[in-house]
């Protein structure tokens, strides 16, 4: 009788608190379980070279993720580009935008779970109106994804306002992730319309950061800014001075990628082959001023990508954990085995929570990450963590694939065939592996980026073409 009287004017109260309970333990739940299915899967999918203790793909993240077919026209020239000789041929359309990445996001959150990062990428995403530009990073952000627009970084600062601040003059994200391609091959840019040295380019860089900066000073604006750069024999001695000059401008992620033949054949006029990995990787170490870690810690296969995570303070950059100490290793595996695919991008009260039933189950974690933090703090020394404003800063290496050795390699993968050609043979176990994939709805699959630039693109932008070619434009596409 006691009970129903406390219903008769409204709500059951327990059942309002199990409702409470059973939403908060959902939202600290350290991994989402569709989550925890796709890196499952992804974790089978990888060739057994592949599933090392150092691999993150299936355990930590299932990978990085692109839109396609969305905007592939760019307003700059660059020598070389990864783009199909019909990228500016398709017109750009807002509201086609939206609906694909809505379409390819909605299809890579049934198979990937939430809390991946995508790049909205294409040809030059600012060719978009600000408000179709808003719309499709929120439409990734519906579908549980982190998106990054992907940029060449020449636009005004009245366009980042109209993106970034919404009526009412808050902010529309709660932060804002941004990639700029800065360097000596692109042609067109305002200012540096060819530019002859990356040195040229540093005002640019500088100039492209103070803007956030501006946005965060005046409306609280959360940002996260990665800087591209492509690599070719013409500027790789420069890469140290772009790594040096670059991490102290404000980006949190230094990426570079040795250029490959692939996209529109007129622009590559140099030797491309004659850059590898190792050879960007030692001009970045030069720039930064001490050895980059990054065999311990590796996404995808190792022939395509290379990552270093550290932190900058005072001056100095100091690695996360050392590849060369057994200890840090262990840190990694406990890590890994403890938390997983957990996504630390969370509001406060729910990481704390998430973190907090962890340790519940793994107390001995403690123990770990105490004995971690003070050797990393002897390693980067306690007066720059405190006073030399210390932040994150990784540096990567993406090394693509040739465009005629991928398409060798697909089409035999396509035929369930394993090649005999050894290149042909290494560029399918690095497809296999890949790190960077991009949704095929109508397909139901997804397919490596490599694959997408190389032979899916010029039949999708011939087809695109005339698709846009029969839609009136909109005025602020």
């Amino acid at each position: 009788m006691h009970r129903r009287s406390l219903t008769l004017g409204g709500p059951d109260p327990f059942a309002v608190l199990r409702r409470a309970g059973a939403r908060i333990a959902a939202a600290s739940r350290p991994v989402h379980p569709e989550t925890e299915t796709a890196l499952a899967r992804r974790w089978t999918e990888l060739p057994e070279q592949a599933r090392t203790p150092a691999q993150l793909l299936g355990r930590h993240s299932a990978g990085c993720e692109g839109t396609h077919g969305v905007f592939p026209r760019c307003n700059l020239a660059c020598t070389p580009c990864y783009h199909a000789r019909e990228a500016n041929q398709v017109p750009v359309d807002g509201p086609h935008t939206v609906a694909e990445v809505e379409r390819q996001m909605a299809h890579l959150r049934s198979v990937r779970g939430p809390g991946q990062h995508a790049q909205l990428i294409g040809g030059e995403v600012t060719l978009l109106g600000p408000e179709y530009h808003a719309a499709a990073l929120e439409a990734m952000e519906r579908h549980g994804r982190k998106p990054m627009s992907m940029t060449h970084g020449d636009f005004d600062e009245d366009y980042l306002r109209a993106l970034a601040i919404g009526p009412g003059g808050r902010p529309r994200f709660a932060k804002l992730r941004v990639a700029a391609h800065f360097d000596s091959l692109m042609l067109g840019r305002r200012g540096a319309g060819r530019p002859c040295s990356e040195r040229e380019l540093h005002g640019h860089r500088r100039a492209f950061v103070a803007m956030f900066e501006r946005l965060r000073a005046e409306h609280g604006l959360a940002f996260d800014l990665a800087h591209n750069m492509t690599v070719t024999p013409r500027n790789l001695g420069q890469v140290a001075e772009v790594a040096r000059v670059g991490s102290q401008s404000g980006f949190g992620t230094l990426s570079f990628q040795p250029a490959a033949y692939v996209g529109n054949p007129s622009r590559w006029r140099e030797d491309f082959g004659a850059v590898s990995i190792d050879d960007v990787w030692a001009r970045i170490e030069q720039g930064i001023g001490t050895r980059l870690p990054w065999a311990h810690l590796q996404m995808g296969d190792p022939r395509c990508n290379r990552s270093a995570y550290g932190v900058l303070a005072g001056g100095r950059w100091t690695a996360l954990l050392r590849d060369d100490d057994e200890r840090d290793l262990h840190v990694r595996d406990v890590f890994l085995q403890a938390f997983g695919g957990m996504d630390f991008d969370r509001r406060p009260r729910e990481l704390a929570l998430a973190i907090a039933r962890v340790v519940a189950g793994r107390p001995a974690i403690v123990a770990v990450a105490v004995a971690w933090a003070l050797r990393f703090a002897g390693r980067a020394g306690l007066r720059r963590l405190a006073f030399g404003r210390p932040h994150g800063l990784t540096l990567v290496v993406h090394a693509f694939i040739d465009a005629v050795t991928v398409r060798a390699a697909w089409e035999a993968m396509e035929r369930g065939e394993v090649a005999g050609d050894p290149g042909v043979r290494a560029a399918q176990e690095r497809l296999s592996a890949c790190a960077y994939t991009m949704a095929h709805p109508g397909e139901d699959r997804l397919v490596p980026a490599c694959v997408q630039h190389s032979v899916l693109d010029p039949a999708e932008n011939r087809a695109l073409r005339e698709l846009l070619a029969q839609r009136t434009p909109h005025p602020s596409a």
